[in-house]
């Protein structure tokens, strides 16, 4: 008697389903029980699909890339349905797949099952409670290990995961390096345990190996099964007192990276549901762990070229102190075009000439854009700046050298995808004099320094400047003058300060500023850590800026400060800057910078007319002279007074005078308005020039300091 006609006496059909070509052939009895007639037939595998219950449709596919995956049966109830879409039969599928290359074909069996009990709806384990939990389970595993942002966090993810029905009570993770398997981490298991699995060959008769070697799942369900395949490592596992064990593999891209080993202390048929989770599992903790192996690798990427390229300011430098911080965007790799440095100029000091304290250079800058070229871009930029400034050239020539240098290295790029593109920097670039206290400034498109006091005003000190590096090949760059007080402290910083948090410079700067000036200034590192966490801690969220979708961006900031000469009452508060003929629109600089340097001033008429004098001072130097102007500004502290002081120098010989404008006059009341405003004023002659002065005390004071 032949095969077929035996298999169709127990209602037993045989069917063949080719995956390349789509075809499903059936012989009689399994073309009976799909509703067909009793006859072989070759029907297309949407043909087939139609006489199956969509549900059970759906599970048989999971079930069957589950067996390919393995090289396991495929077992599966399914629901047989007619044209109208009524069930009319439940059979039981079971079959193997025969891999060819990238094809298969699944032969296997159909045989009817018993009916189900009246009144009670035909379904299968898969499609009740049991999927539902199993469904609510994976999506919430995945979402917990997409979240999980390193190894470690991976692991503990992978730790606290309850399957449903089937909690293992061990798991450990292996990887591979080269020929050797490796433990990764584990759970359940007392320090020490992995021991003899944590670097094991590949050739080794272990379970994790061998899955390790060949990507496919081995599942144990008894003791005796692993005695059996694997008798030479049994001992190493039977003191854990496990009764059953999945090892699956780890696969990402079609490459194995390791296995899962997942051990339970009960026994575990292992059925296709089980497997399909425990697949599932692994399929998410593969790719979790890849993404944190790749996360782990850019921030060791980062550190590396943040330490690389960031200089470290040592100590030795008598009488100043200096700190510095970098901090990273946060997002993709965490290294932008944000640099600072410090350098020691060659030389003694600019007023003597002679070897002493000597001379250093302060720089900070932006390299636009937030990637690698960036990161590069800033590297070179900063070898050359620092190779201008130790050949010994002043601070306008260092930018006007070092924008033709990034010009040039970036002008060839023309946005192929090879270069990018060109870029351009923003820098500012200081020369202390750290026996005088002079600094001479040059800027190219960076934001202002800002200037702590000794009585903690804070002033932005505003800089002439130039275009950002690399715009043009040659540009120029002039410098600005001022001098650092004993116990004054300087900050530059790159804009991510003033702008996160949704700020504009504007905004920003105001944040910063009020924590300058309610930090004691004595530390410079508890200073430096409490401005990014001004910007960067918790805080932060609560004092958003006016642009709320506004780019995050990296920030670098460095902070000098001169060791003070005595207390903080007995220096004087002084600011200074020239206006050049060219640049009338100064002006209202030298009025906020008036301004700010009175913020604390007890009488406001008398701020309104020092500001008043000091815009009519400056614009006759502009209007009636050849020369730029130069204005100092002083507050001197007394033990119960403050006295004003600010005067205007130029180089012109000629004396101001008073006249007596009329009515329609547009000028000539200068003089006559210091004369009313002022408690003191007058002309002093200078060996080159002149410089005309007012005093203003502050209400209180008798008769001034003296």
């Amino acid at each position: 008697m032949r095969t077929e006609d035996v298999l169709a006496a127990i209602a037993t059909g045989l069917w063949r389903w080719d995956n390349a070509s789509g075809i499903v052939s059936l012989d009689a009895e399994a073309a009976r029980l799909l509703g067909l007639p009793a006859e072989p037939v070759r029907l297309t595998e949407a043909a087939v699909r139609s006489r199956f219950h969509p549900v059970d449709w759906n599970e048989i596919d999971g079930v069957v890339n589950l067996a390919v995956a393995e090289g396991t049966l495929a077992e599966a109830r399914l629901r047989i349905m007619d044209e109208h879409g009524r069930v009319i039969r439940t059979v039981r599928s079971r079959s193997k797949p025969l891999i060819e290359g990238n094809d298969y074909q699944l032969v296997g069996t159909l045989q009817e099952v018993a009916e189900q009990q009246p009144g009670t709806a035909a379904r299968t384990p898969i499609t009740g409670d049991w999927r539902r939990s199993r469904e609510a389970f994976l999506l919430d595993a995945g979402r917990a290990l997409a979240e999980a942002r390193s190894t470690a966090e991976v692991l503990r993810v992978a730790a606290s995961l309850s399957m449903p029905g089937f909690s293992p009570d061990g798991l450990a993770v292996f990887g591979v390096a080269g020929e050797r398997l490796t433990v990764i981490g584990h759970h359940g298991h007392s320090e020490g345990d992995e021991g003899p699995f944590s670097s094991m060959s590949l050739d080794t008769d272990y379970p994790a190996a061998e899955v390790a070697r060949t990507g496919r799942a081995i599942y144990l369900p008894t003791p005796e099964e692993y005695l059996r395949r694997f008798p030479m490592t049994w001992p190493l596992a039977q003191r854990f007192g496990r009764r059953s064990w999945a090892f699956v593999p780890l696969v990402v891209a079609g490459r194995t990276m390791g296995a899962w080993m997942a051990a339970f202390k009960h026994p575990v048929a292992f059925t296709p549901d089980e497997r399909s989770v425990l697949t599932t599992v692994a399929r998410m903790l593969a790719q979790a762990l890849a993404r944190a192996g790749v996360a782990e690798s850019e921030r060791e990427l980062s550190l590396g070229l943040q330490r690389t390229m960031m200089p470290v300011l040592g100590p030795g430098i008598p009488g100043i102190q200096v700190a510095a911080r970098y901090v990273p965007t946060g997002g993709g790799l965490q290294v932008g075009g944000d640099w600072y440095d410090m350098i020691r100029l060659p030389g003694g000091s600019s007023r003597t000439g002679q070897p002493g304290t000597g001379r250093i250079a302060l720089v900070i800058g932006d390299v636009q854009g937030h990637d690698v070229r960036a990161a590069g871009l800033m590297g070179q930029l900063r070898i050359a700046l620092r190779a201008y400034a130790s050949e010994g050239h002043r601070p306008d020539a260092v930018l006007a050298r070092a924008s033709r240098f990034l010009y040039g290295i970036t002008d060839g790029d023309d946005g192929d995808g090879n270069g990018g593109g060109p870029r351009f920097a923003t820098c500012l670039y200081l020369e202390v004099d750290l026996e005088t206290g002079i600094v001479d400034i040059a800027r190219a498109g960076h934001p202002d320094p800002a200037v702590r006091m000794n009585d903690g005003t804070v002033l932005l000190r505003p800089t002439a400047g130039g275009l950002p590096l690399g715009i043009v090949p040659d540009t120029d760059y002039p410098t600005t003058r001022l001098t650092l007080e004993p116990g004054e402290t300087l900050m530059i910083c790159t804009d991510g300060l003033l702008e996160t948090g949704g700020h504009d410079l504007d905004s920003g700067w105001e944040r910063v500023r009020e924590l300058l000036e309610s930090h004691d200034g004595d530390d410079l590192e508890r200073l430096a850590d409490a401005l990014v966490e001004a910007v960067h801690g918790p805080g932060s969220h609560h004092t958003t800026g006016p642009l709320a979708d506004r780019r995050e961006d990296d920030i670098a900031v460095l902070l000098l400060s001169r060791r003070p000469a005595g207390t903080a009452r007995e220096a004087p508060r002084r600011t200074l800057m020239t206006i050049a003929q060219a640049e009338p629109e100064r002006i209202a600089e030298a009025r906020e910078q008036v301004r700010q340097l009175l913020h604390d001033w007890s009488d406001e008429d008398q701020l309104d007319a020092a500001v008043l004098m000091v815009s009519e001072m400056v614009t006759n130097v502009l209007v009636h002279t050849d020369g730029d102007a130069l204005l100092v500004a002083e507050v001197a502290c007394g033990e119960k007074t403050r006295r004003l002081r600010v005067e205007v120098s130029d180089g012109s010989d000629e004396l101001p005078h008073k006249r007596h404008p009329g009515e329609m006059a547009s000028s000539g009341r200068g003089l006559v308005l210091m004369g009313m405003l002022a408690d003191a004023w007058g002309v002093d002659p200078r060996g080159e020039g002149k410089a005309i002065w007012f005093e203003l005390n502050e209400p209180g004071s008798e008769e001034g300091l003296g």
